[in-house]
């Protein structure tokens, strides 16, 4: 007699770990994995060593309201970390919303709490962020604008965005409270804003720094 439960077990098994196949990338550089989150065109990451920049690529309709929809190369870590990353965006007829993003998250999960600096193709800057797990998103905008250099640093719950040229001063532009238990996700991301597309980014001169 057939076991109808055991075979929808060994079905949604089968499913699971086919889409992890599908979604998950193996390490690249200083990052632990990659992956999709959210619904989301496939995406993908390539390091290239010899110059040590990241060209990330990834869909999704937005990182905004309850949920999110990115490619996110990421590394797990516990206690206070400063990210910092040159963003640089092709050239051509870019979506002004497409956004690359140095970001702290609490999980994978697309509604997961998050605070990250984003800039987005038509070059403004902001500090998003979502204080819990399916919450609304809000952002603070700087008075940056194109700026090549970008950093997000994390101090307990305390999370600080900065704007710079890449070869001056990073300043702070705003700061804002996320509750978040360690460990915690921190890498970059791209989102194309566009659910059936997908755009390219390049990082450069990534750095993840832990403790104060």
């Amino acid at each position: 007699m057939i076991n109808h439960r055991h075979v929808l077990y060994l079905l949604l098994a089968v499913t699971l770990s086919t889409a992890i196949a599908v979604t998950a990338q193996e390490p690249q550089g200083i990052f632990a994995g990659s992956a999709d989150v959210g619904k989301t065109q496939k995406g993908s990451t390539v390091y290239e060593a010899a110059s040590g920049s990241y060209r990330v690529t990834g869909g999704g309709a937005d990182m905004w309201g309850s949920t999110d929809a990115f490619h996110f190369s990421w590394v797990r870590l516990s206690g206070d970390a400063t990210l910092t990353a040159d963003v640089h965006f092709p050239g051509g007829d870019l979506a002004p919303l497409e956004k690359a993003v140095l970001i702290f998250r609490q999980s994978l999960d697309p509604a997961s709490a998050y605070a990250d600096v984003a800039i987005h193709a038509d070059g403004h800057i902001t500090l998003q962020y979502r204080v819990a797990s399916g919450g609304r998103t809000a952002d603070v905008t700087s008075a940056e604008h194109g700026s090549a250099r970008l950093r997000i640093e994390r101090k307990g719950d305390r999370f600080t965005a900065f704007t710079g040229a890449s070869d001056g001063k990073l300043t702070a532009f705003s700061t804002w409270t996320v509750p978040m238990e360690d460990p915690v996700y921190a890498g970059i991301g791209v989102c194309s804003h566009a659910a059936e597309g997908l755009a390219t980014v390049t990082f450069s001169n990534v750095t993840i720094q832990q403790g104060r």
